[in-house]
């Protein structure tokens, strides 16, 4: 394991689950009556992510397709993300909100949604398994950190606040999304491109 990787895995998942950009989402299901189970979330969330990155390539490759490839696909979704953090647009629909909040919407789509999904294979292009799972785990204690101090957390960061570090996340996020792609285009080419 490589401390430095282990960082930037962190940071990556940081960036696209995006749990402080979504204070105010977590803030407005309490406000509507609905509870929020910040353990049981978490799990949820966990365990979703944990099986996809090692189920998720042999699923891929049901459909025949490559990890490189998938990269490239991946790398085109964050740089749309980046582009609604940065620009405060909705490109991706969400889901109608429901009563019970816990699982649908926080843990599934708002923390482990098809962005970490993509992004989780995504990485396995570059990270070894060990190092993604570390920084799933990290992102699943900061998550369960701020869905817990969610009410605390309303009363001191402002609105404006969570706007620029989300704006600010957006730029980060932006940048890996060009990284990813300029490291695995060239794969796709090569593994992907038929015979001349």
């Amino acid at each position: 394991m490589d401390a430095k990787n282990i960082l930037s895995v962190s940071l990556i998942l940081f960036s696209v689950i995006d749990i402080i950009g979504s204070l105010p989402i977590i803030i407005d299901l309490k406000e509507k009556g609905n509870r929020i189970e910040s353990a049981k979330a978490a799990a949820v969330s966990l365990v979703l992510m944990v099986t996809f990155l090692y189920v998720g390539d042999q699923v891929l490759k049901l459909f025949g397709v490559d990890i490189p490839s998938f990269a490239v696909a991946g790398s085109i979704i964050l740089f749309i993300i980046s582009f609604e953090m940065i620009l405060g647009i909705t490109l991706f629909k969400e889901e109608k909100k429901v009563k019970k909040a816990t699982i649908v919407p926080v843990a599934f789509p708002l923390v482990a949604g098809a962005g970490t999904m993509t992004t989780i294979i995504s990485l396995k292009a570059k990270f070894d398994n060990i190092e993604i799972l570390t920084g799933i785990v990290i992102n699943i204690v900061l998550v369960y950190f701020v869905l817990k101090s969610s009410d605390y957390l309303k009363d001191k960061l402002s609105p404006s606040f969570i706007n620029v570090l989300r704006k600010m996340f957006g730029i980060i996020l932006l940048a890996i999304a060009v990284k990813l792609f300029r490291d695995n285009f060239h794969l796709y080419i090569a593994t992907g491109s038929p015979a001349q």
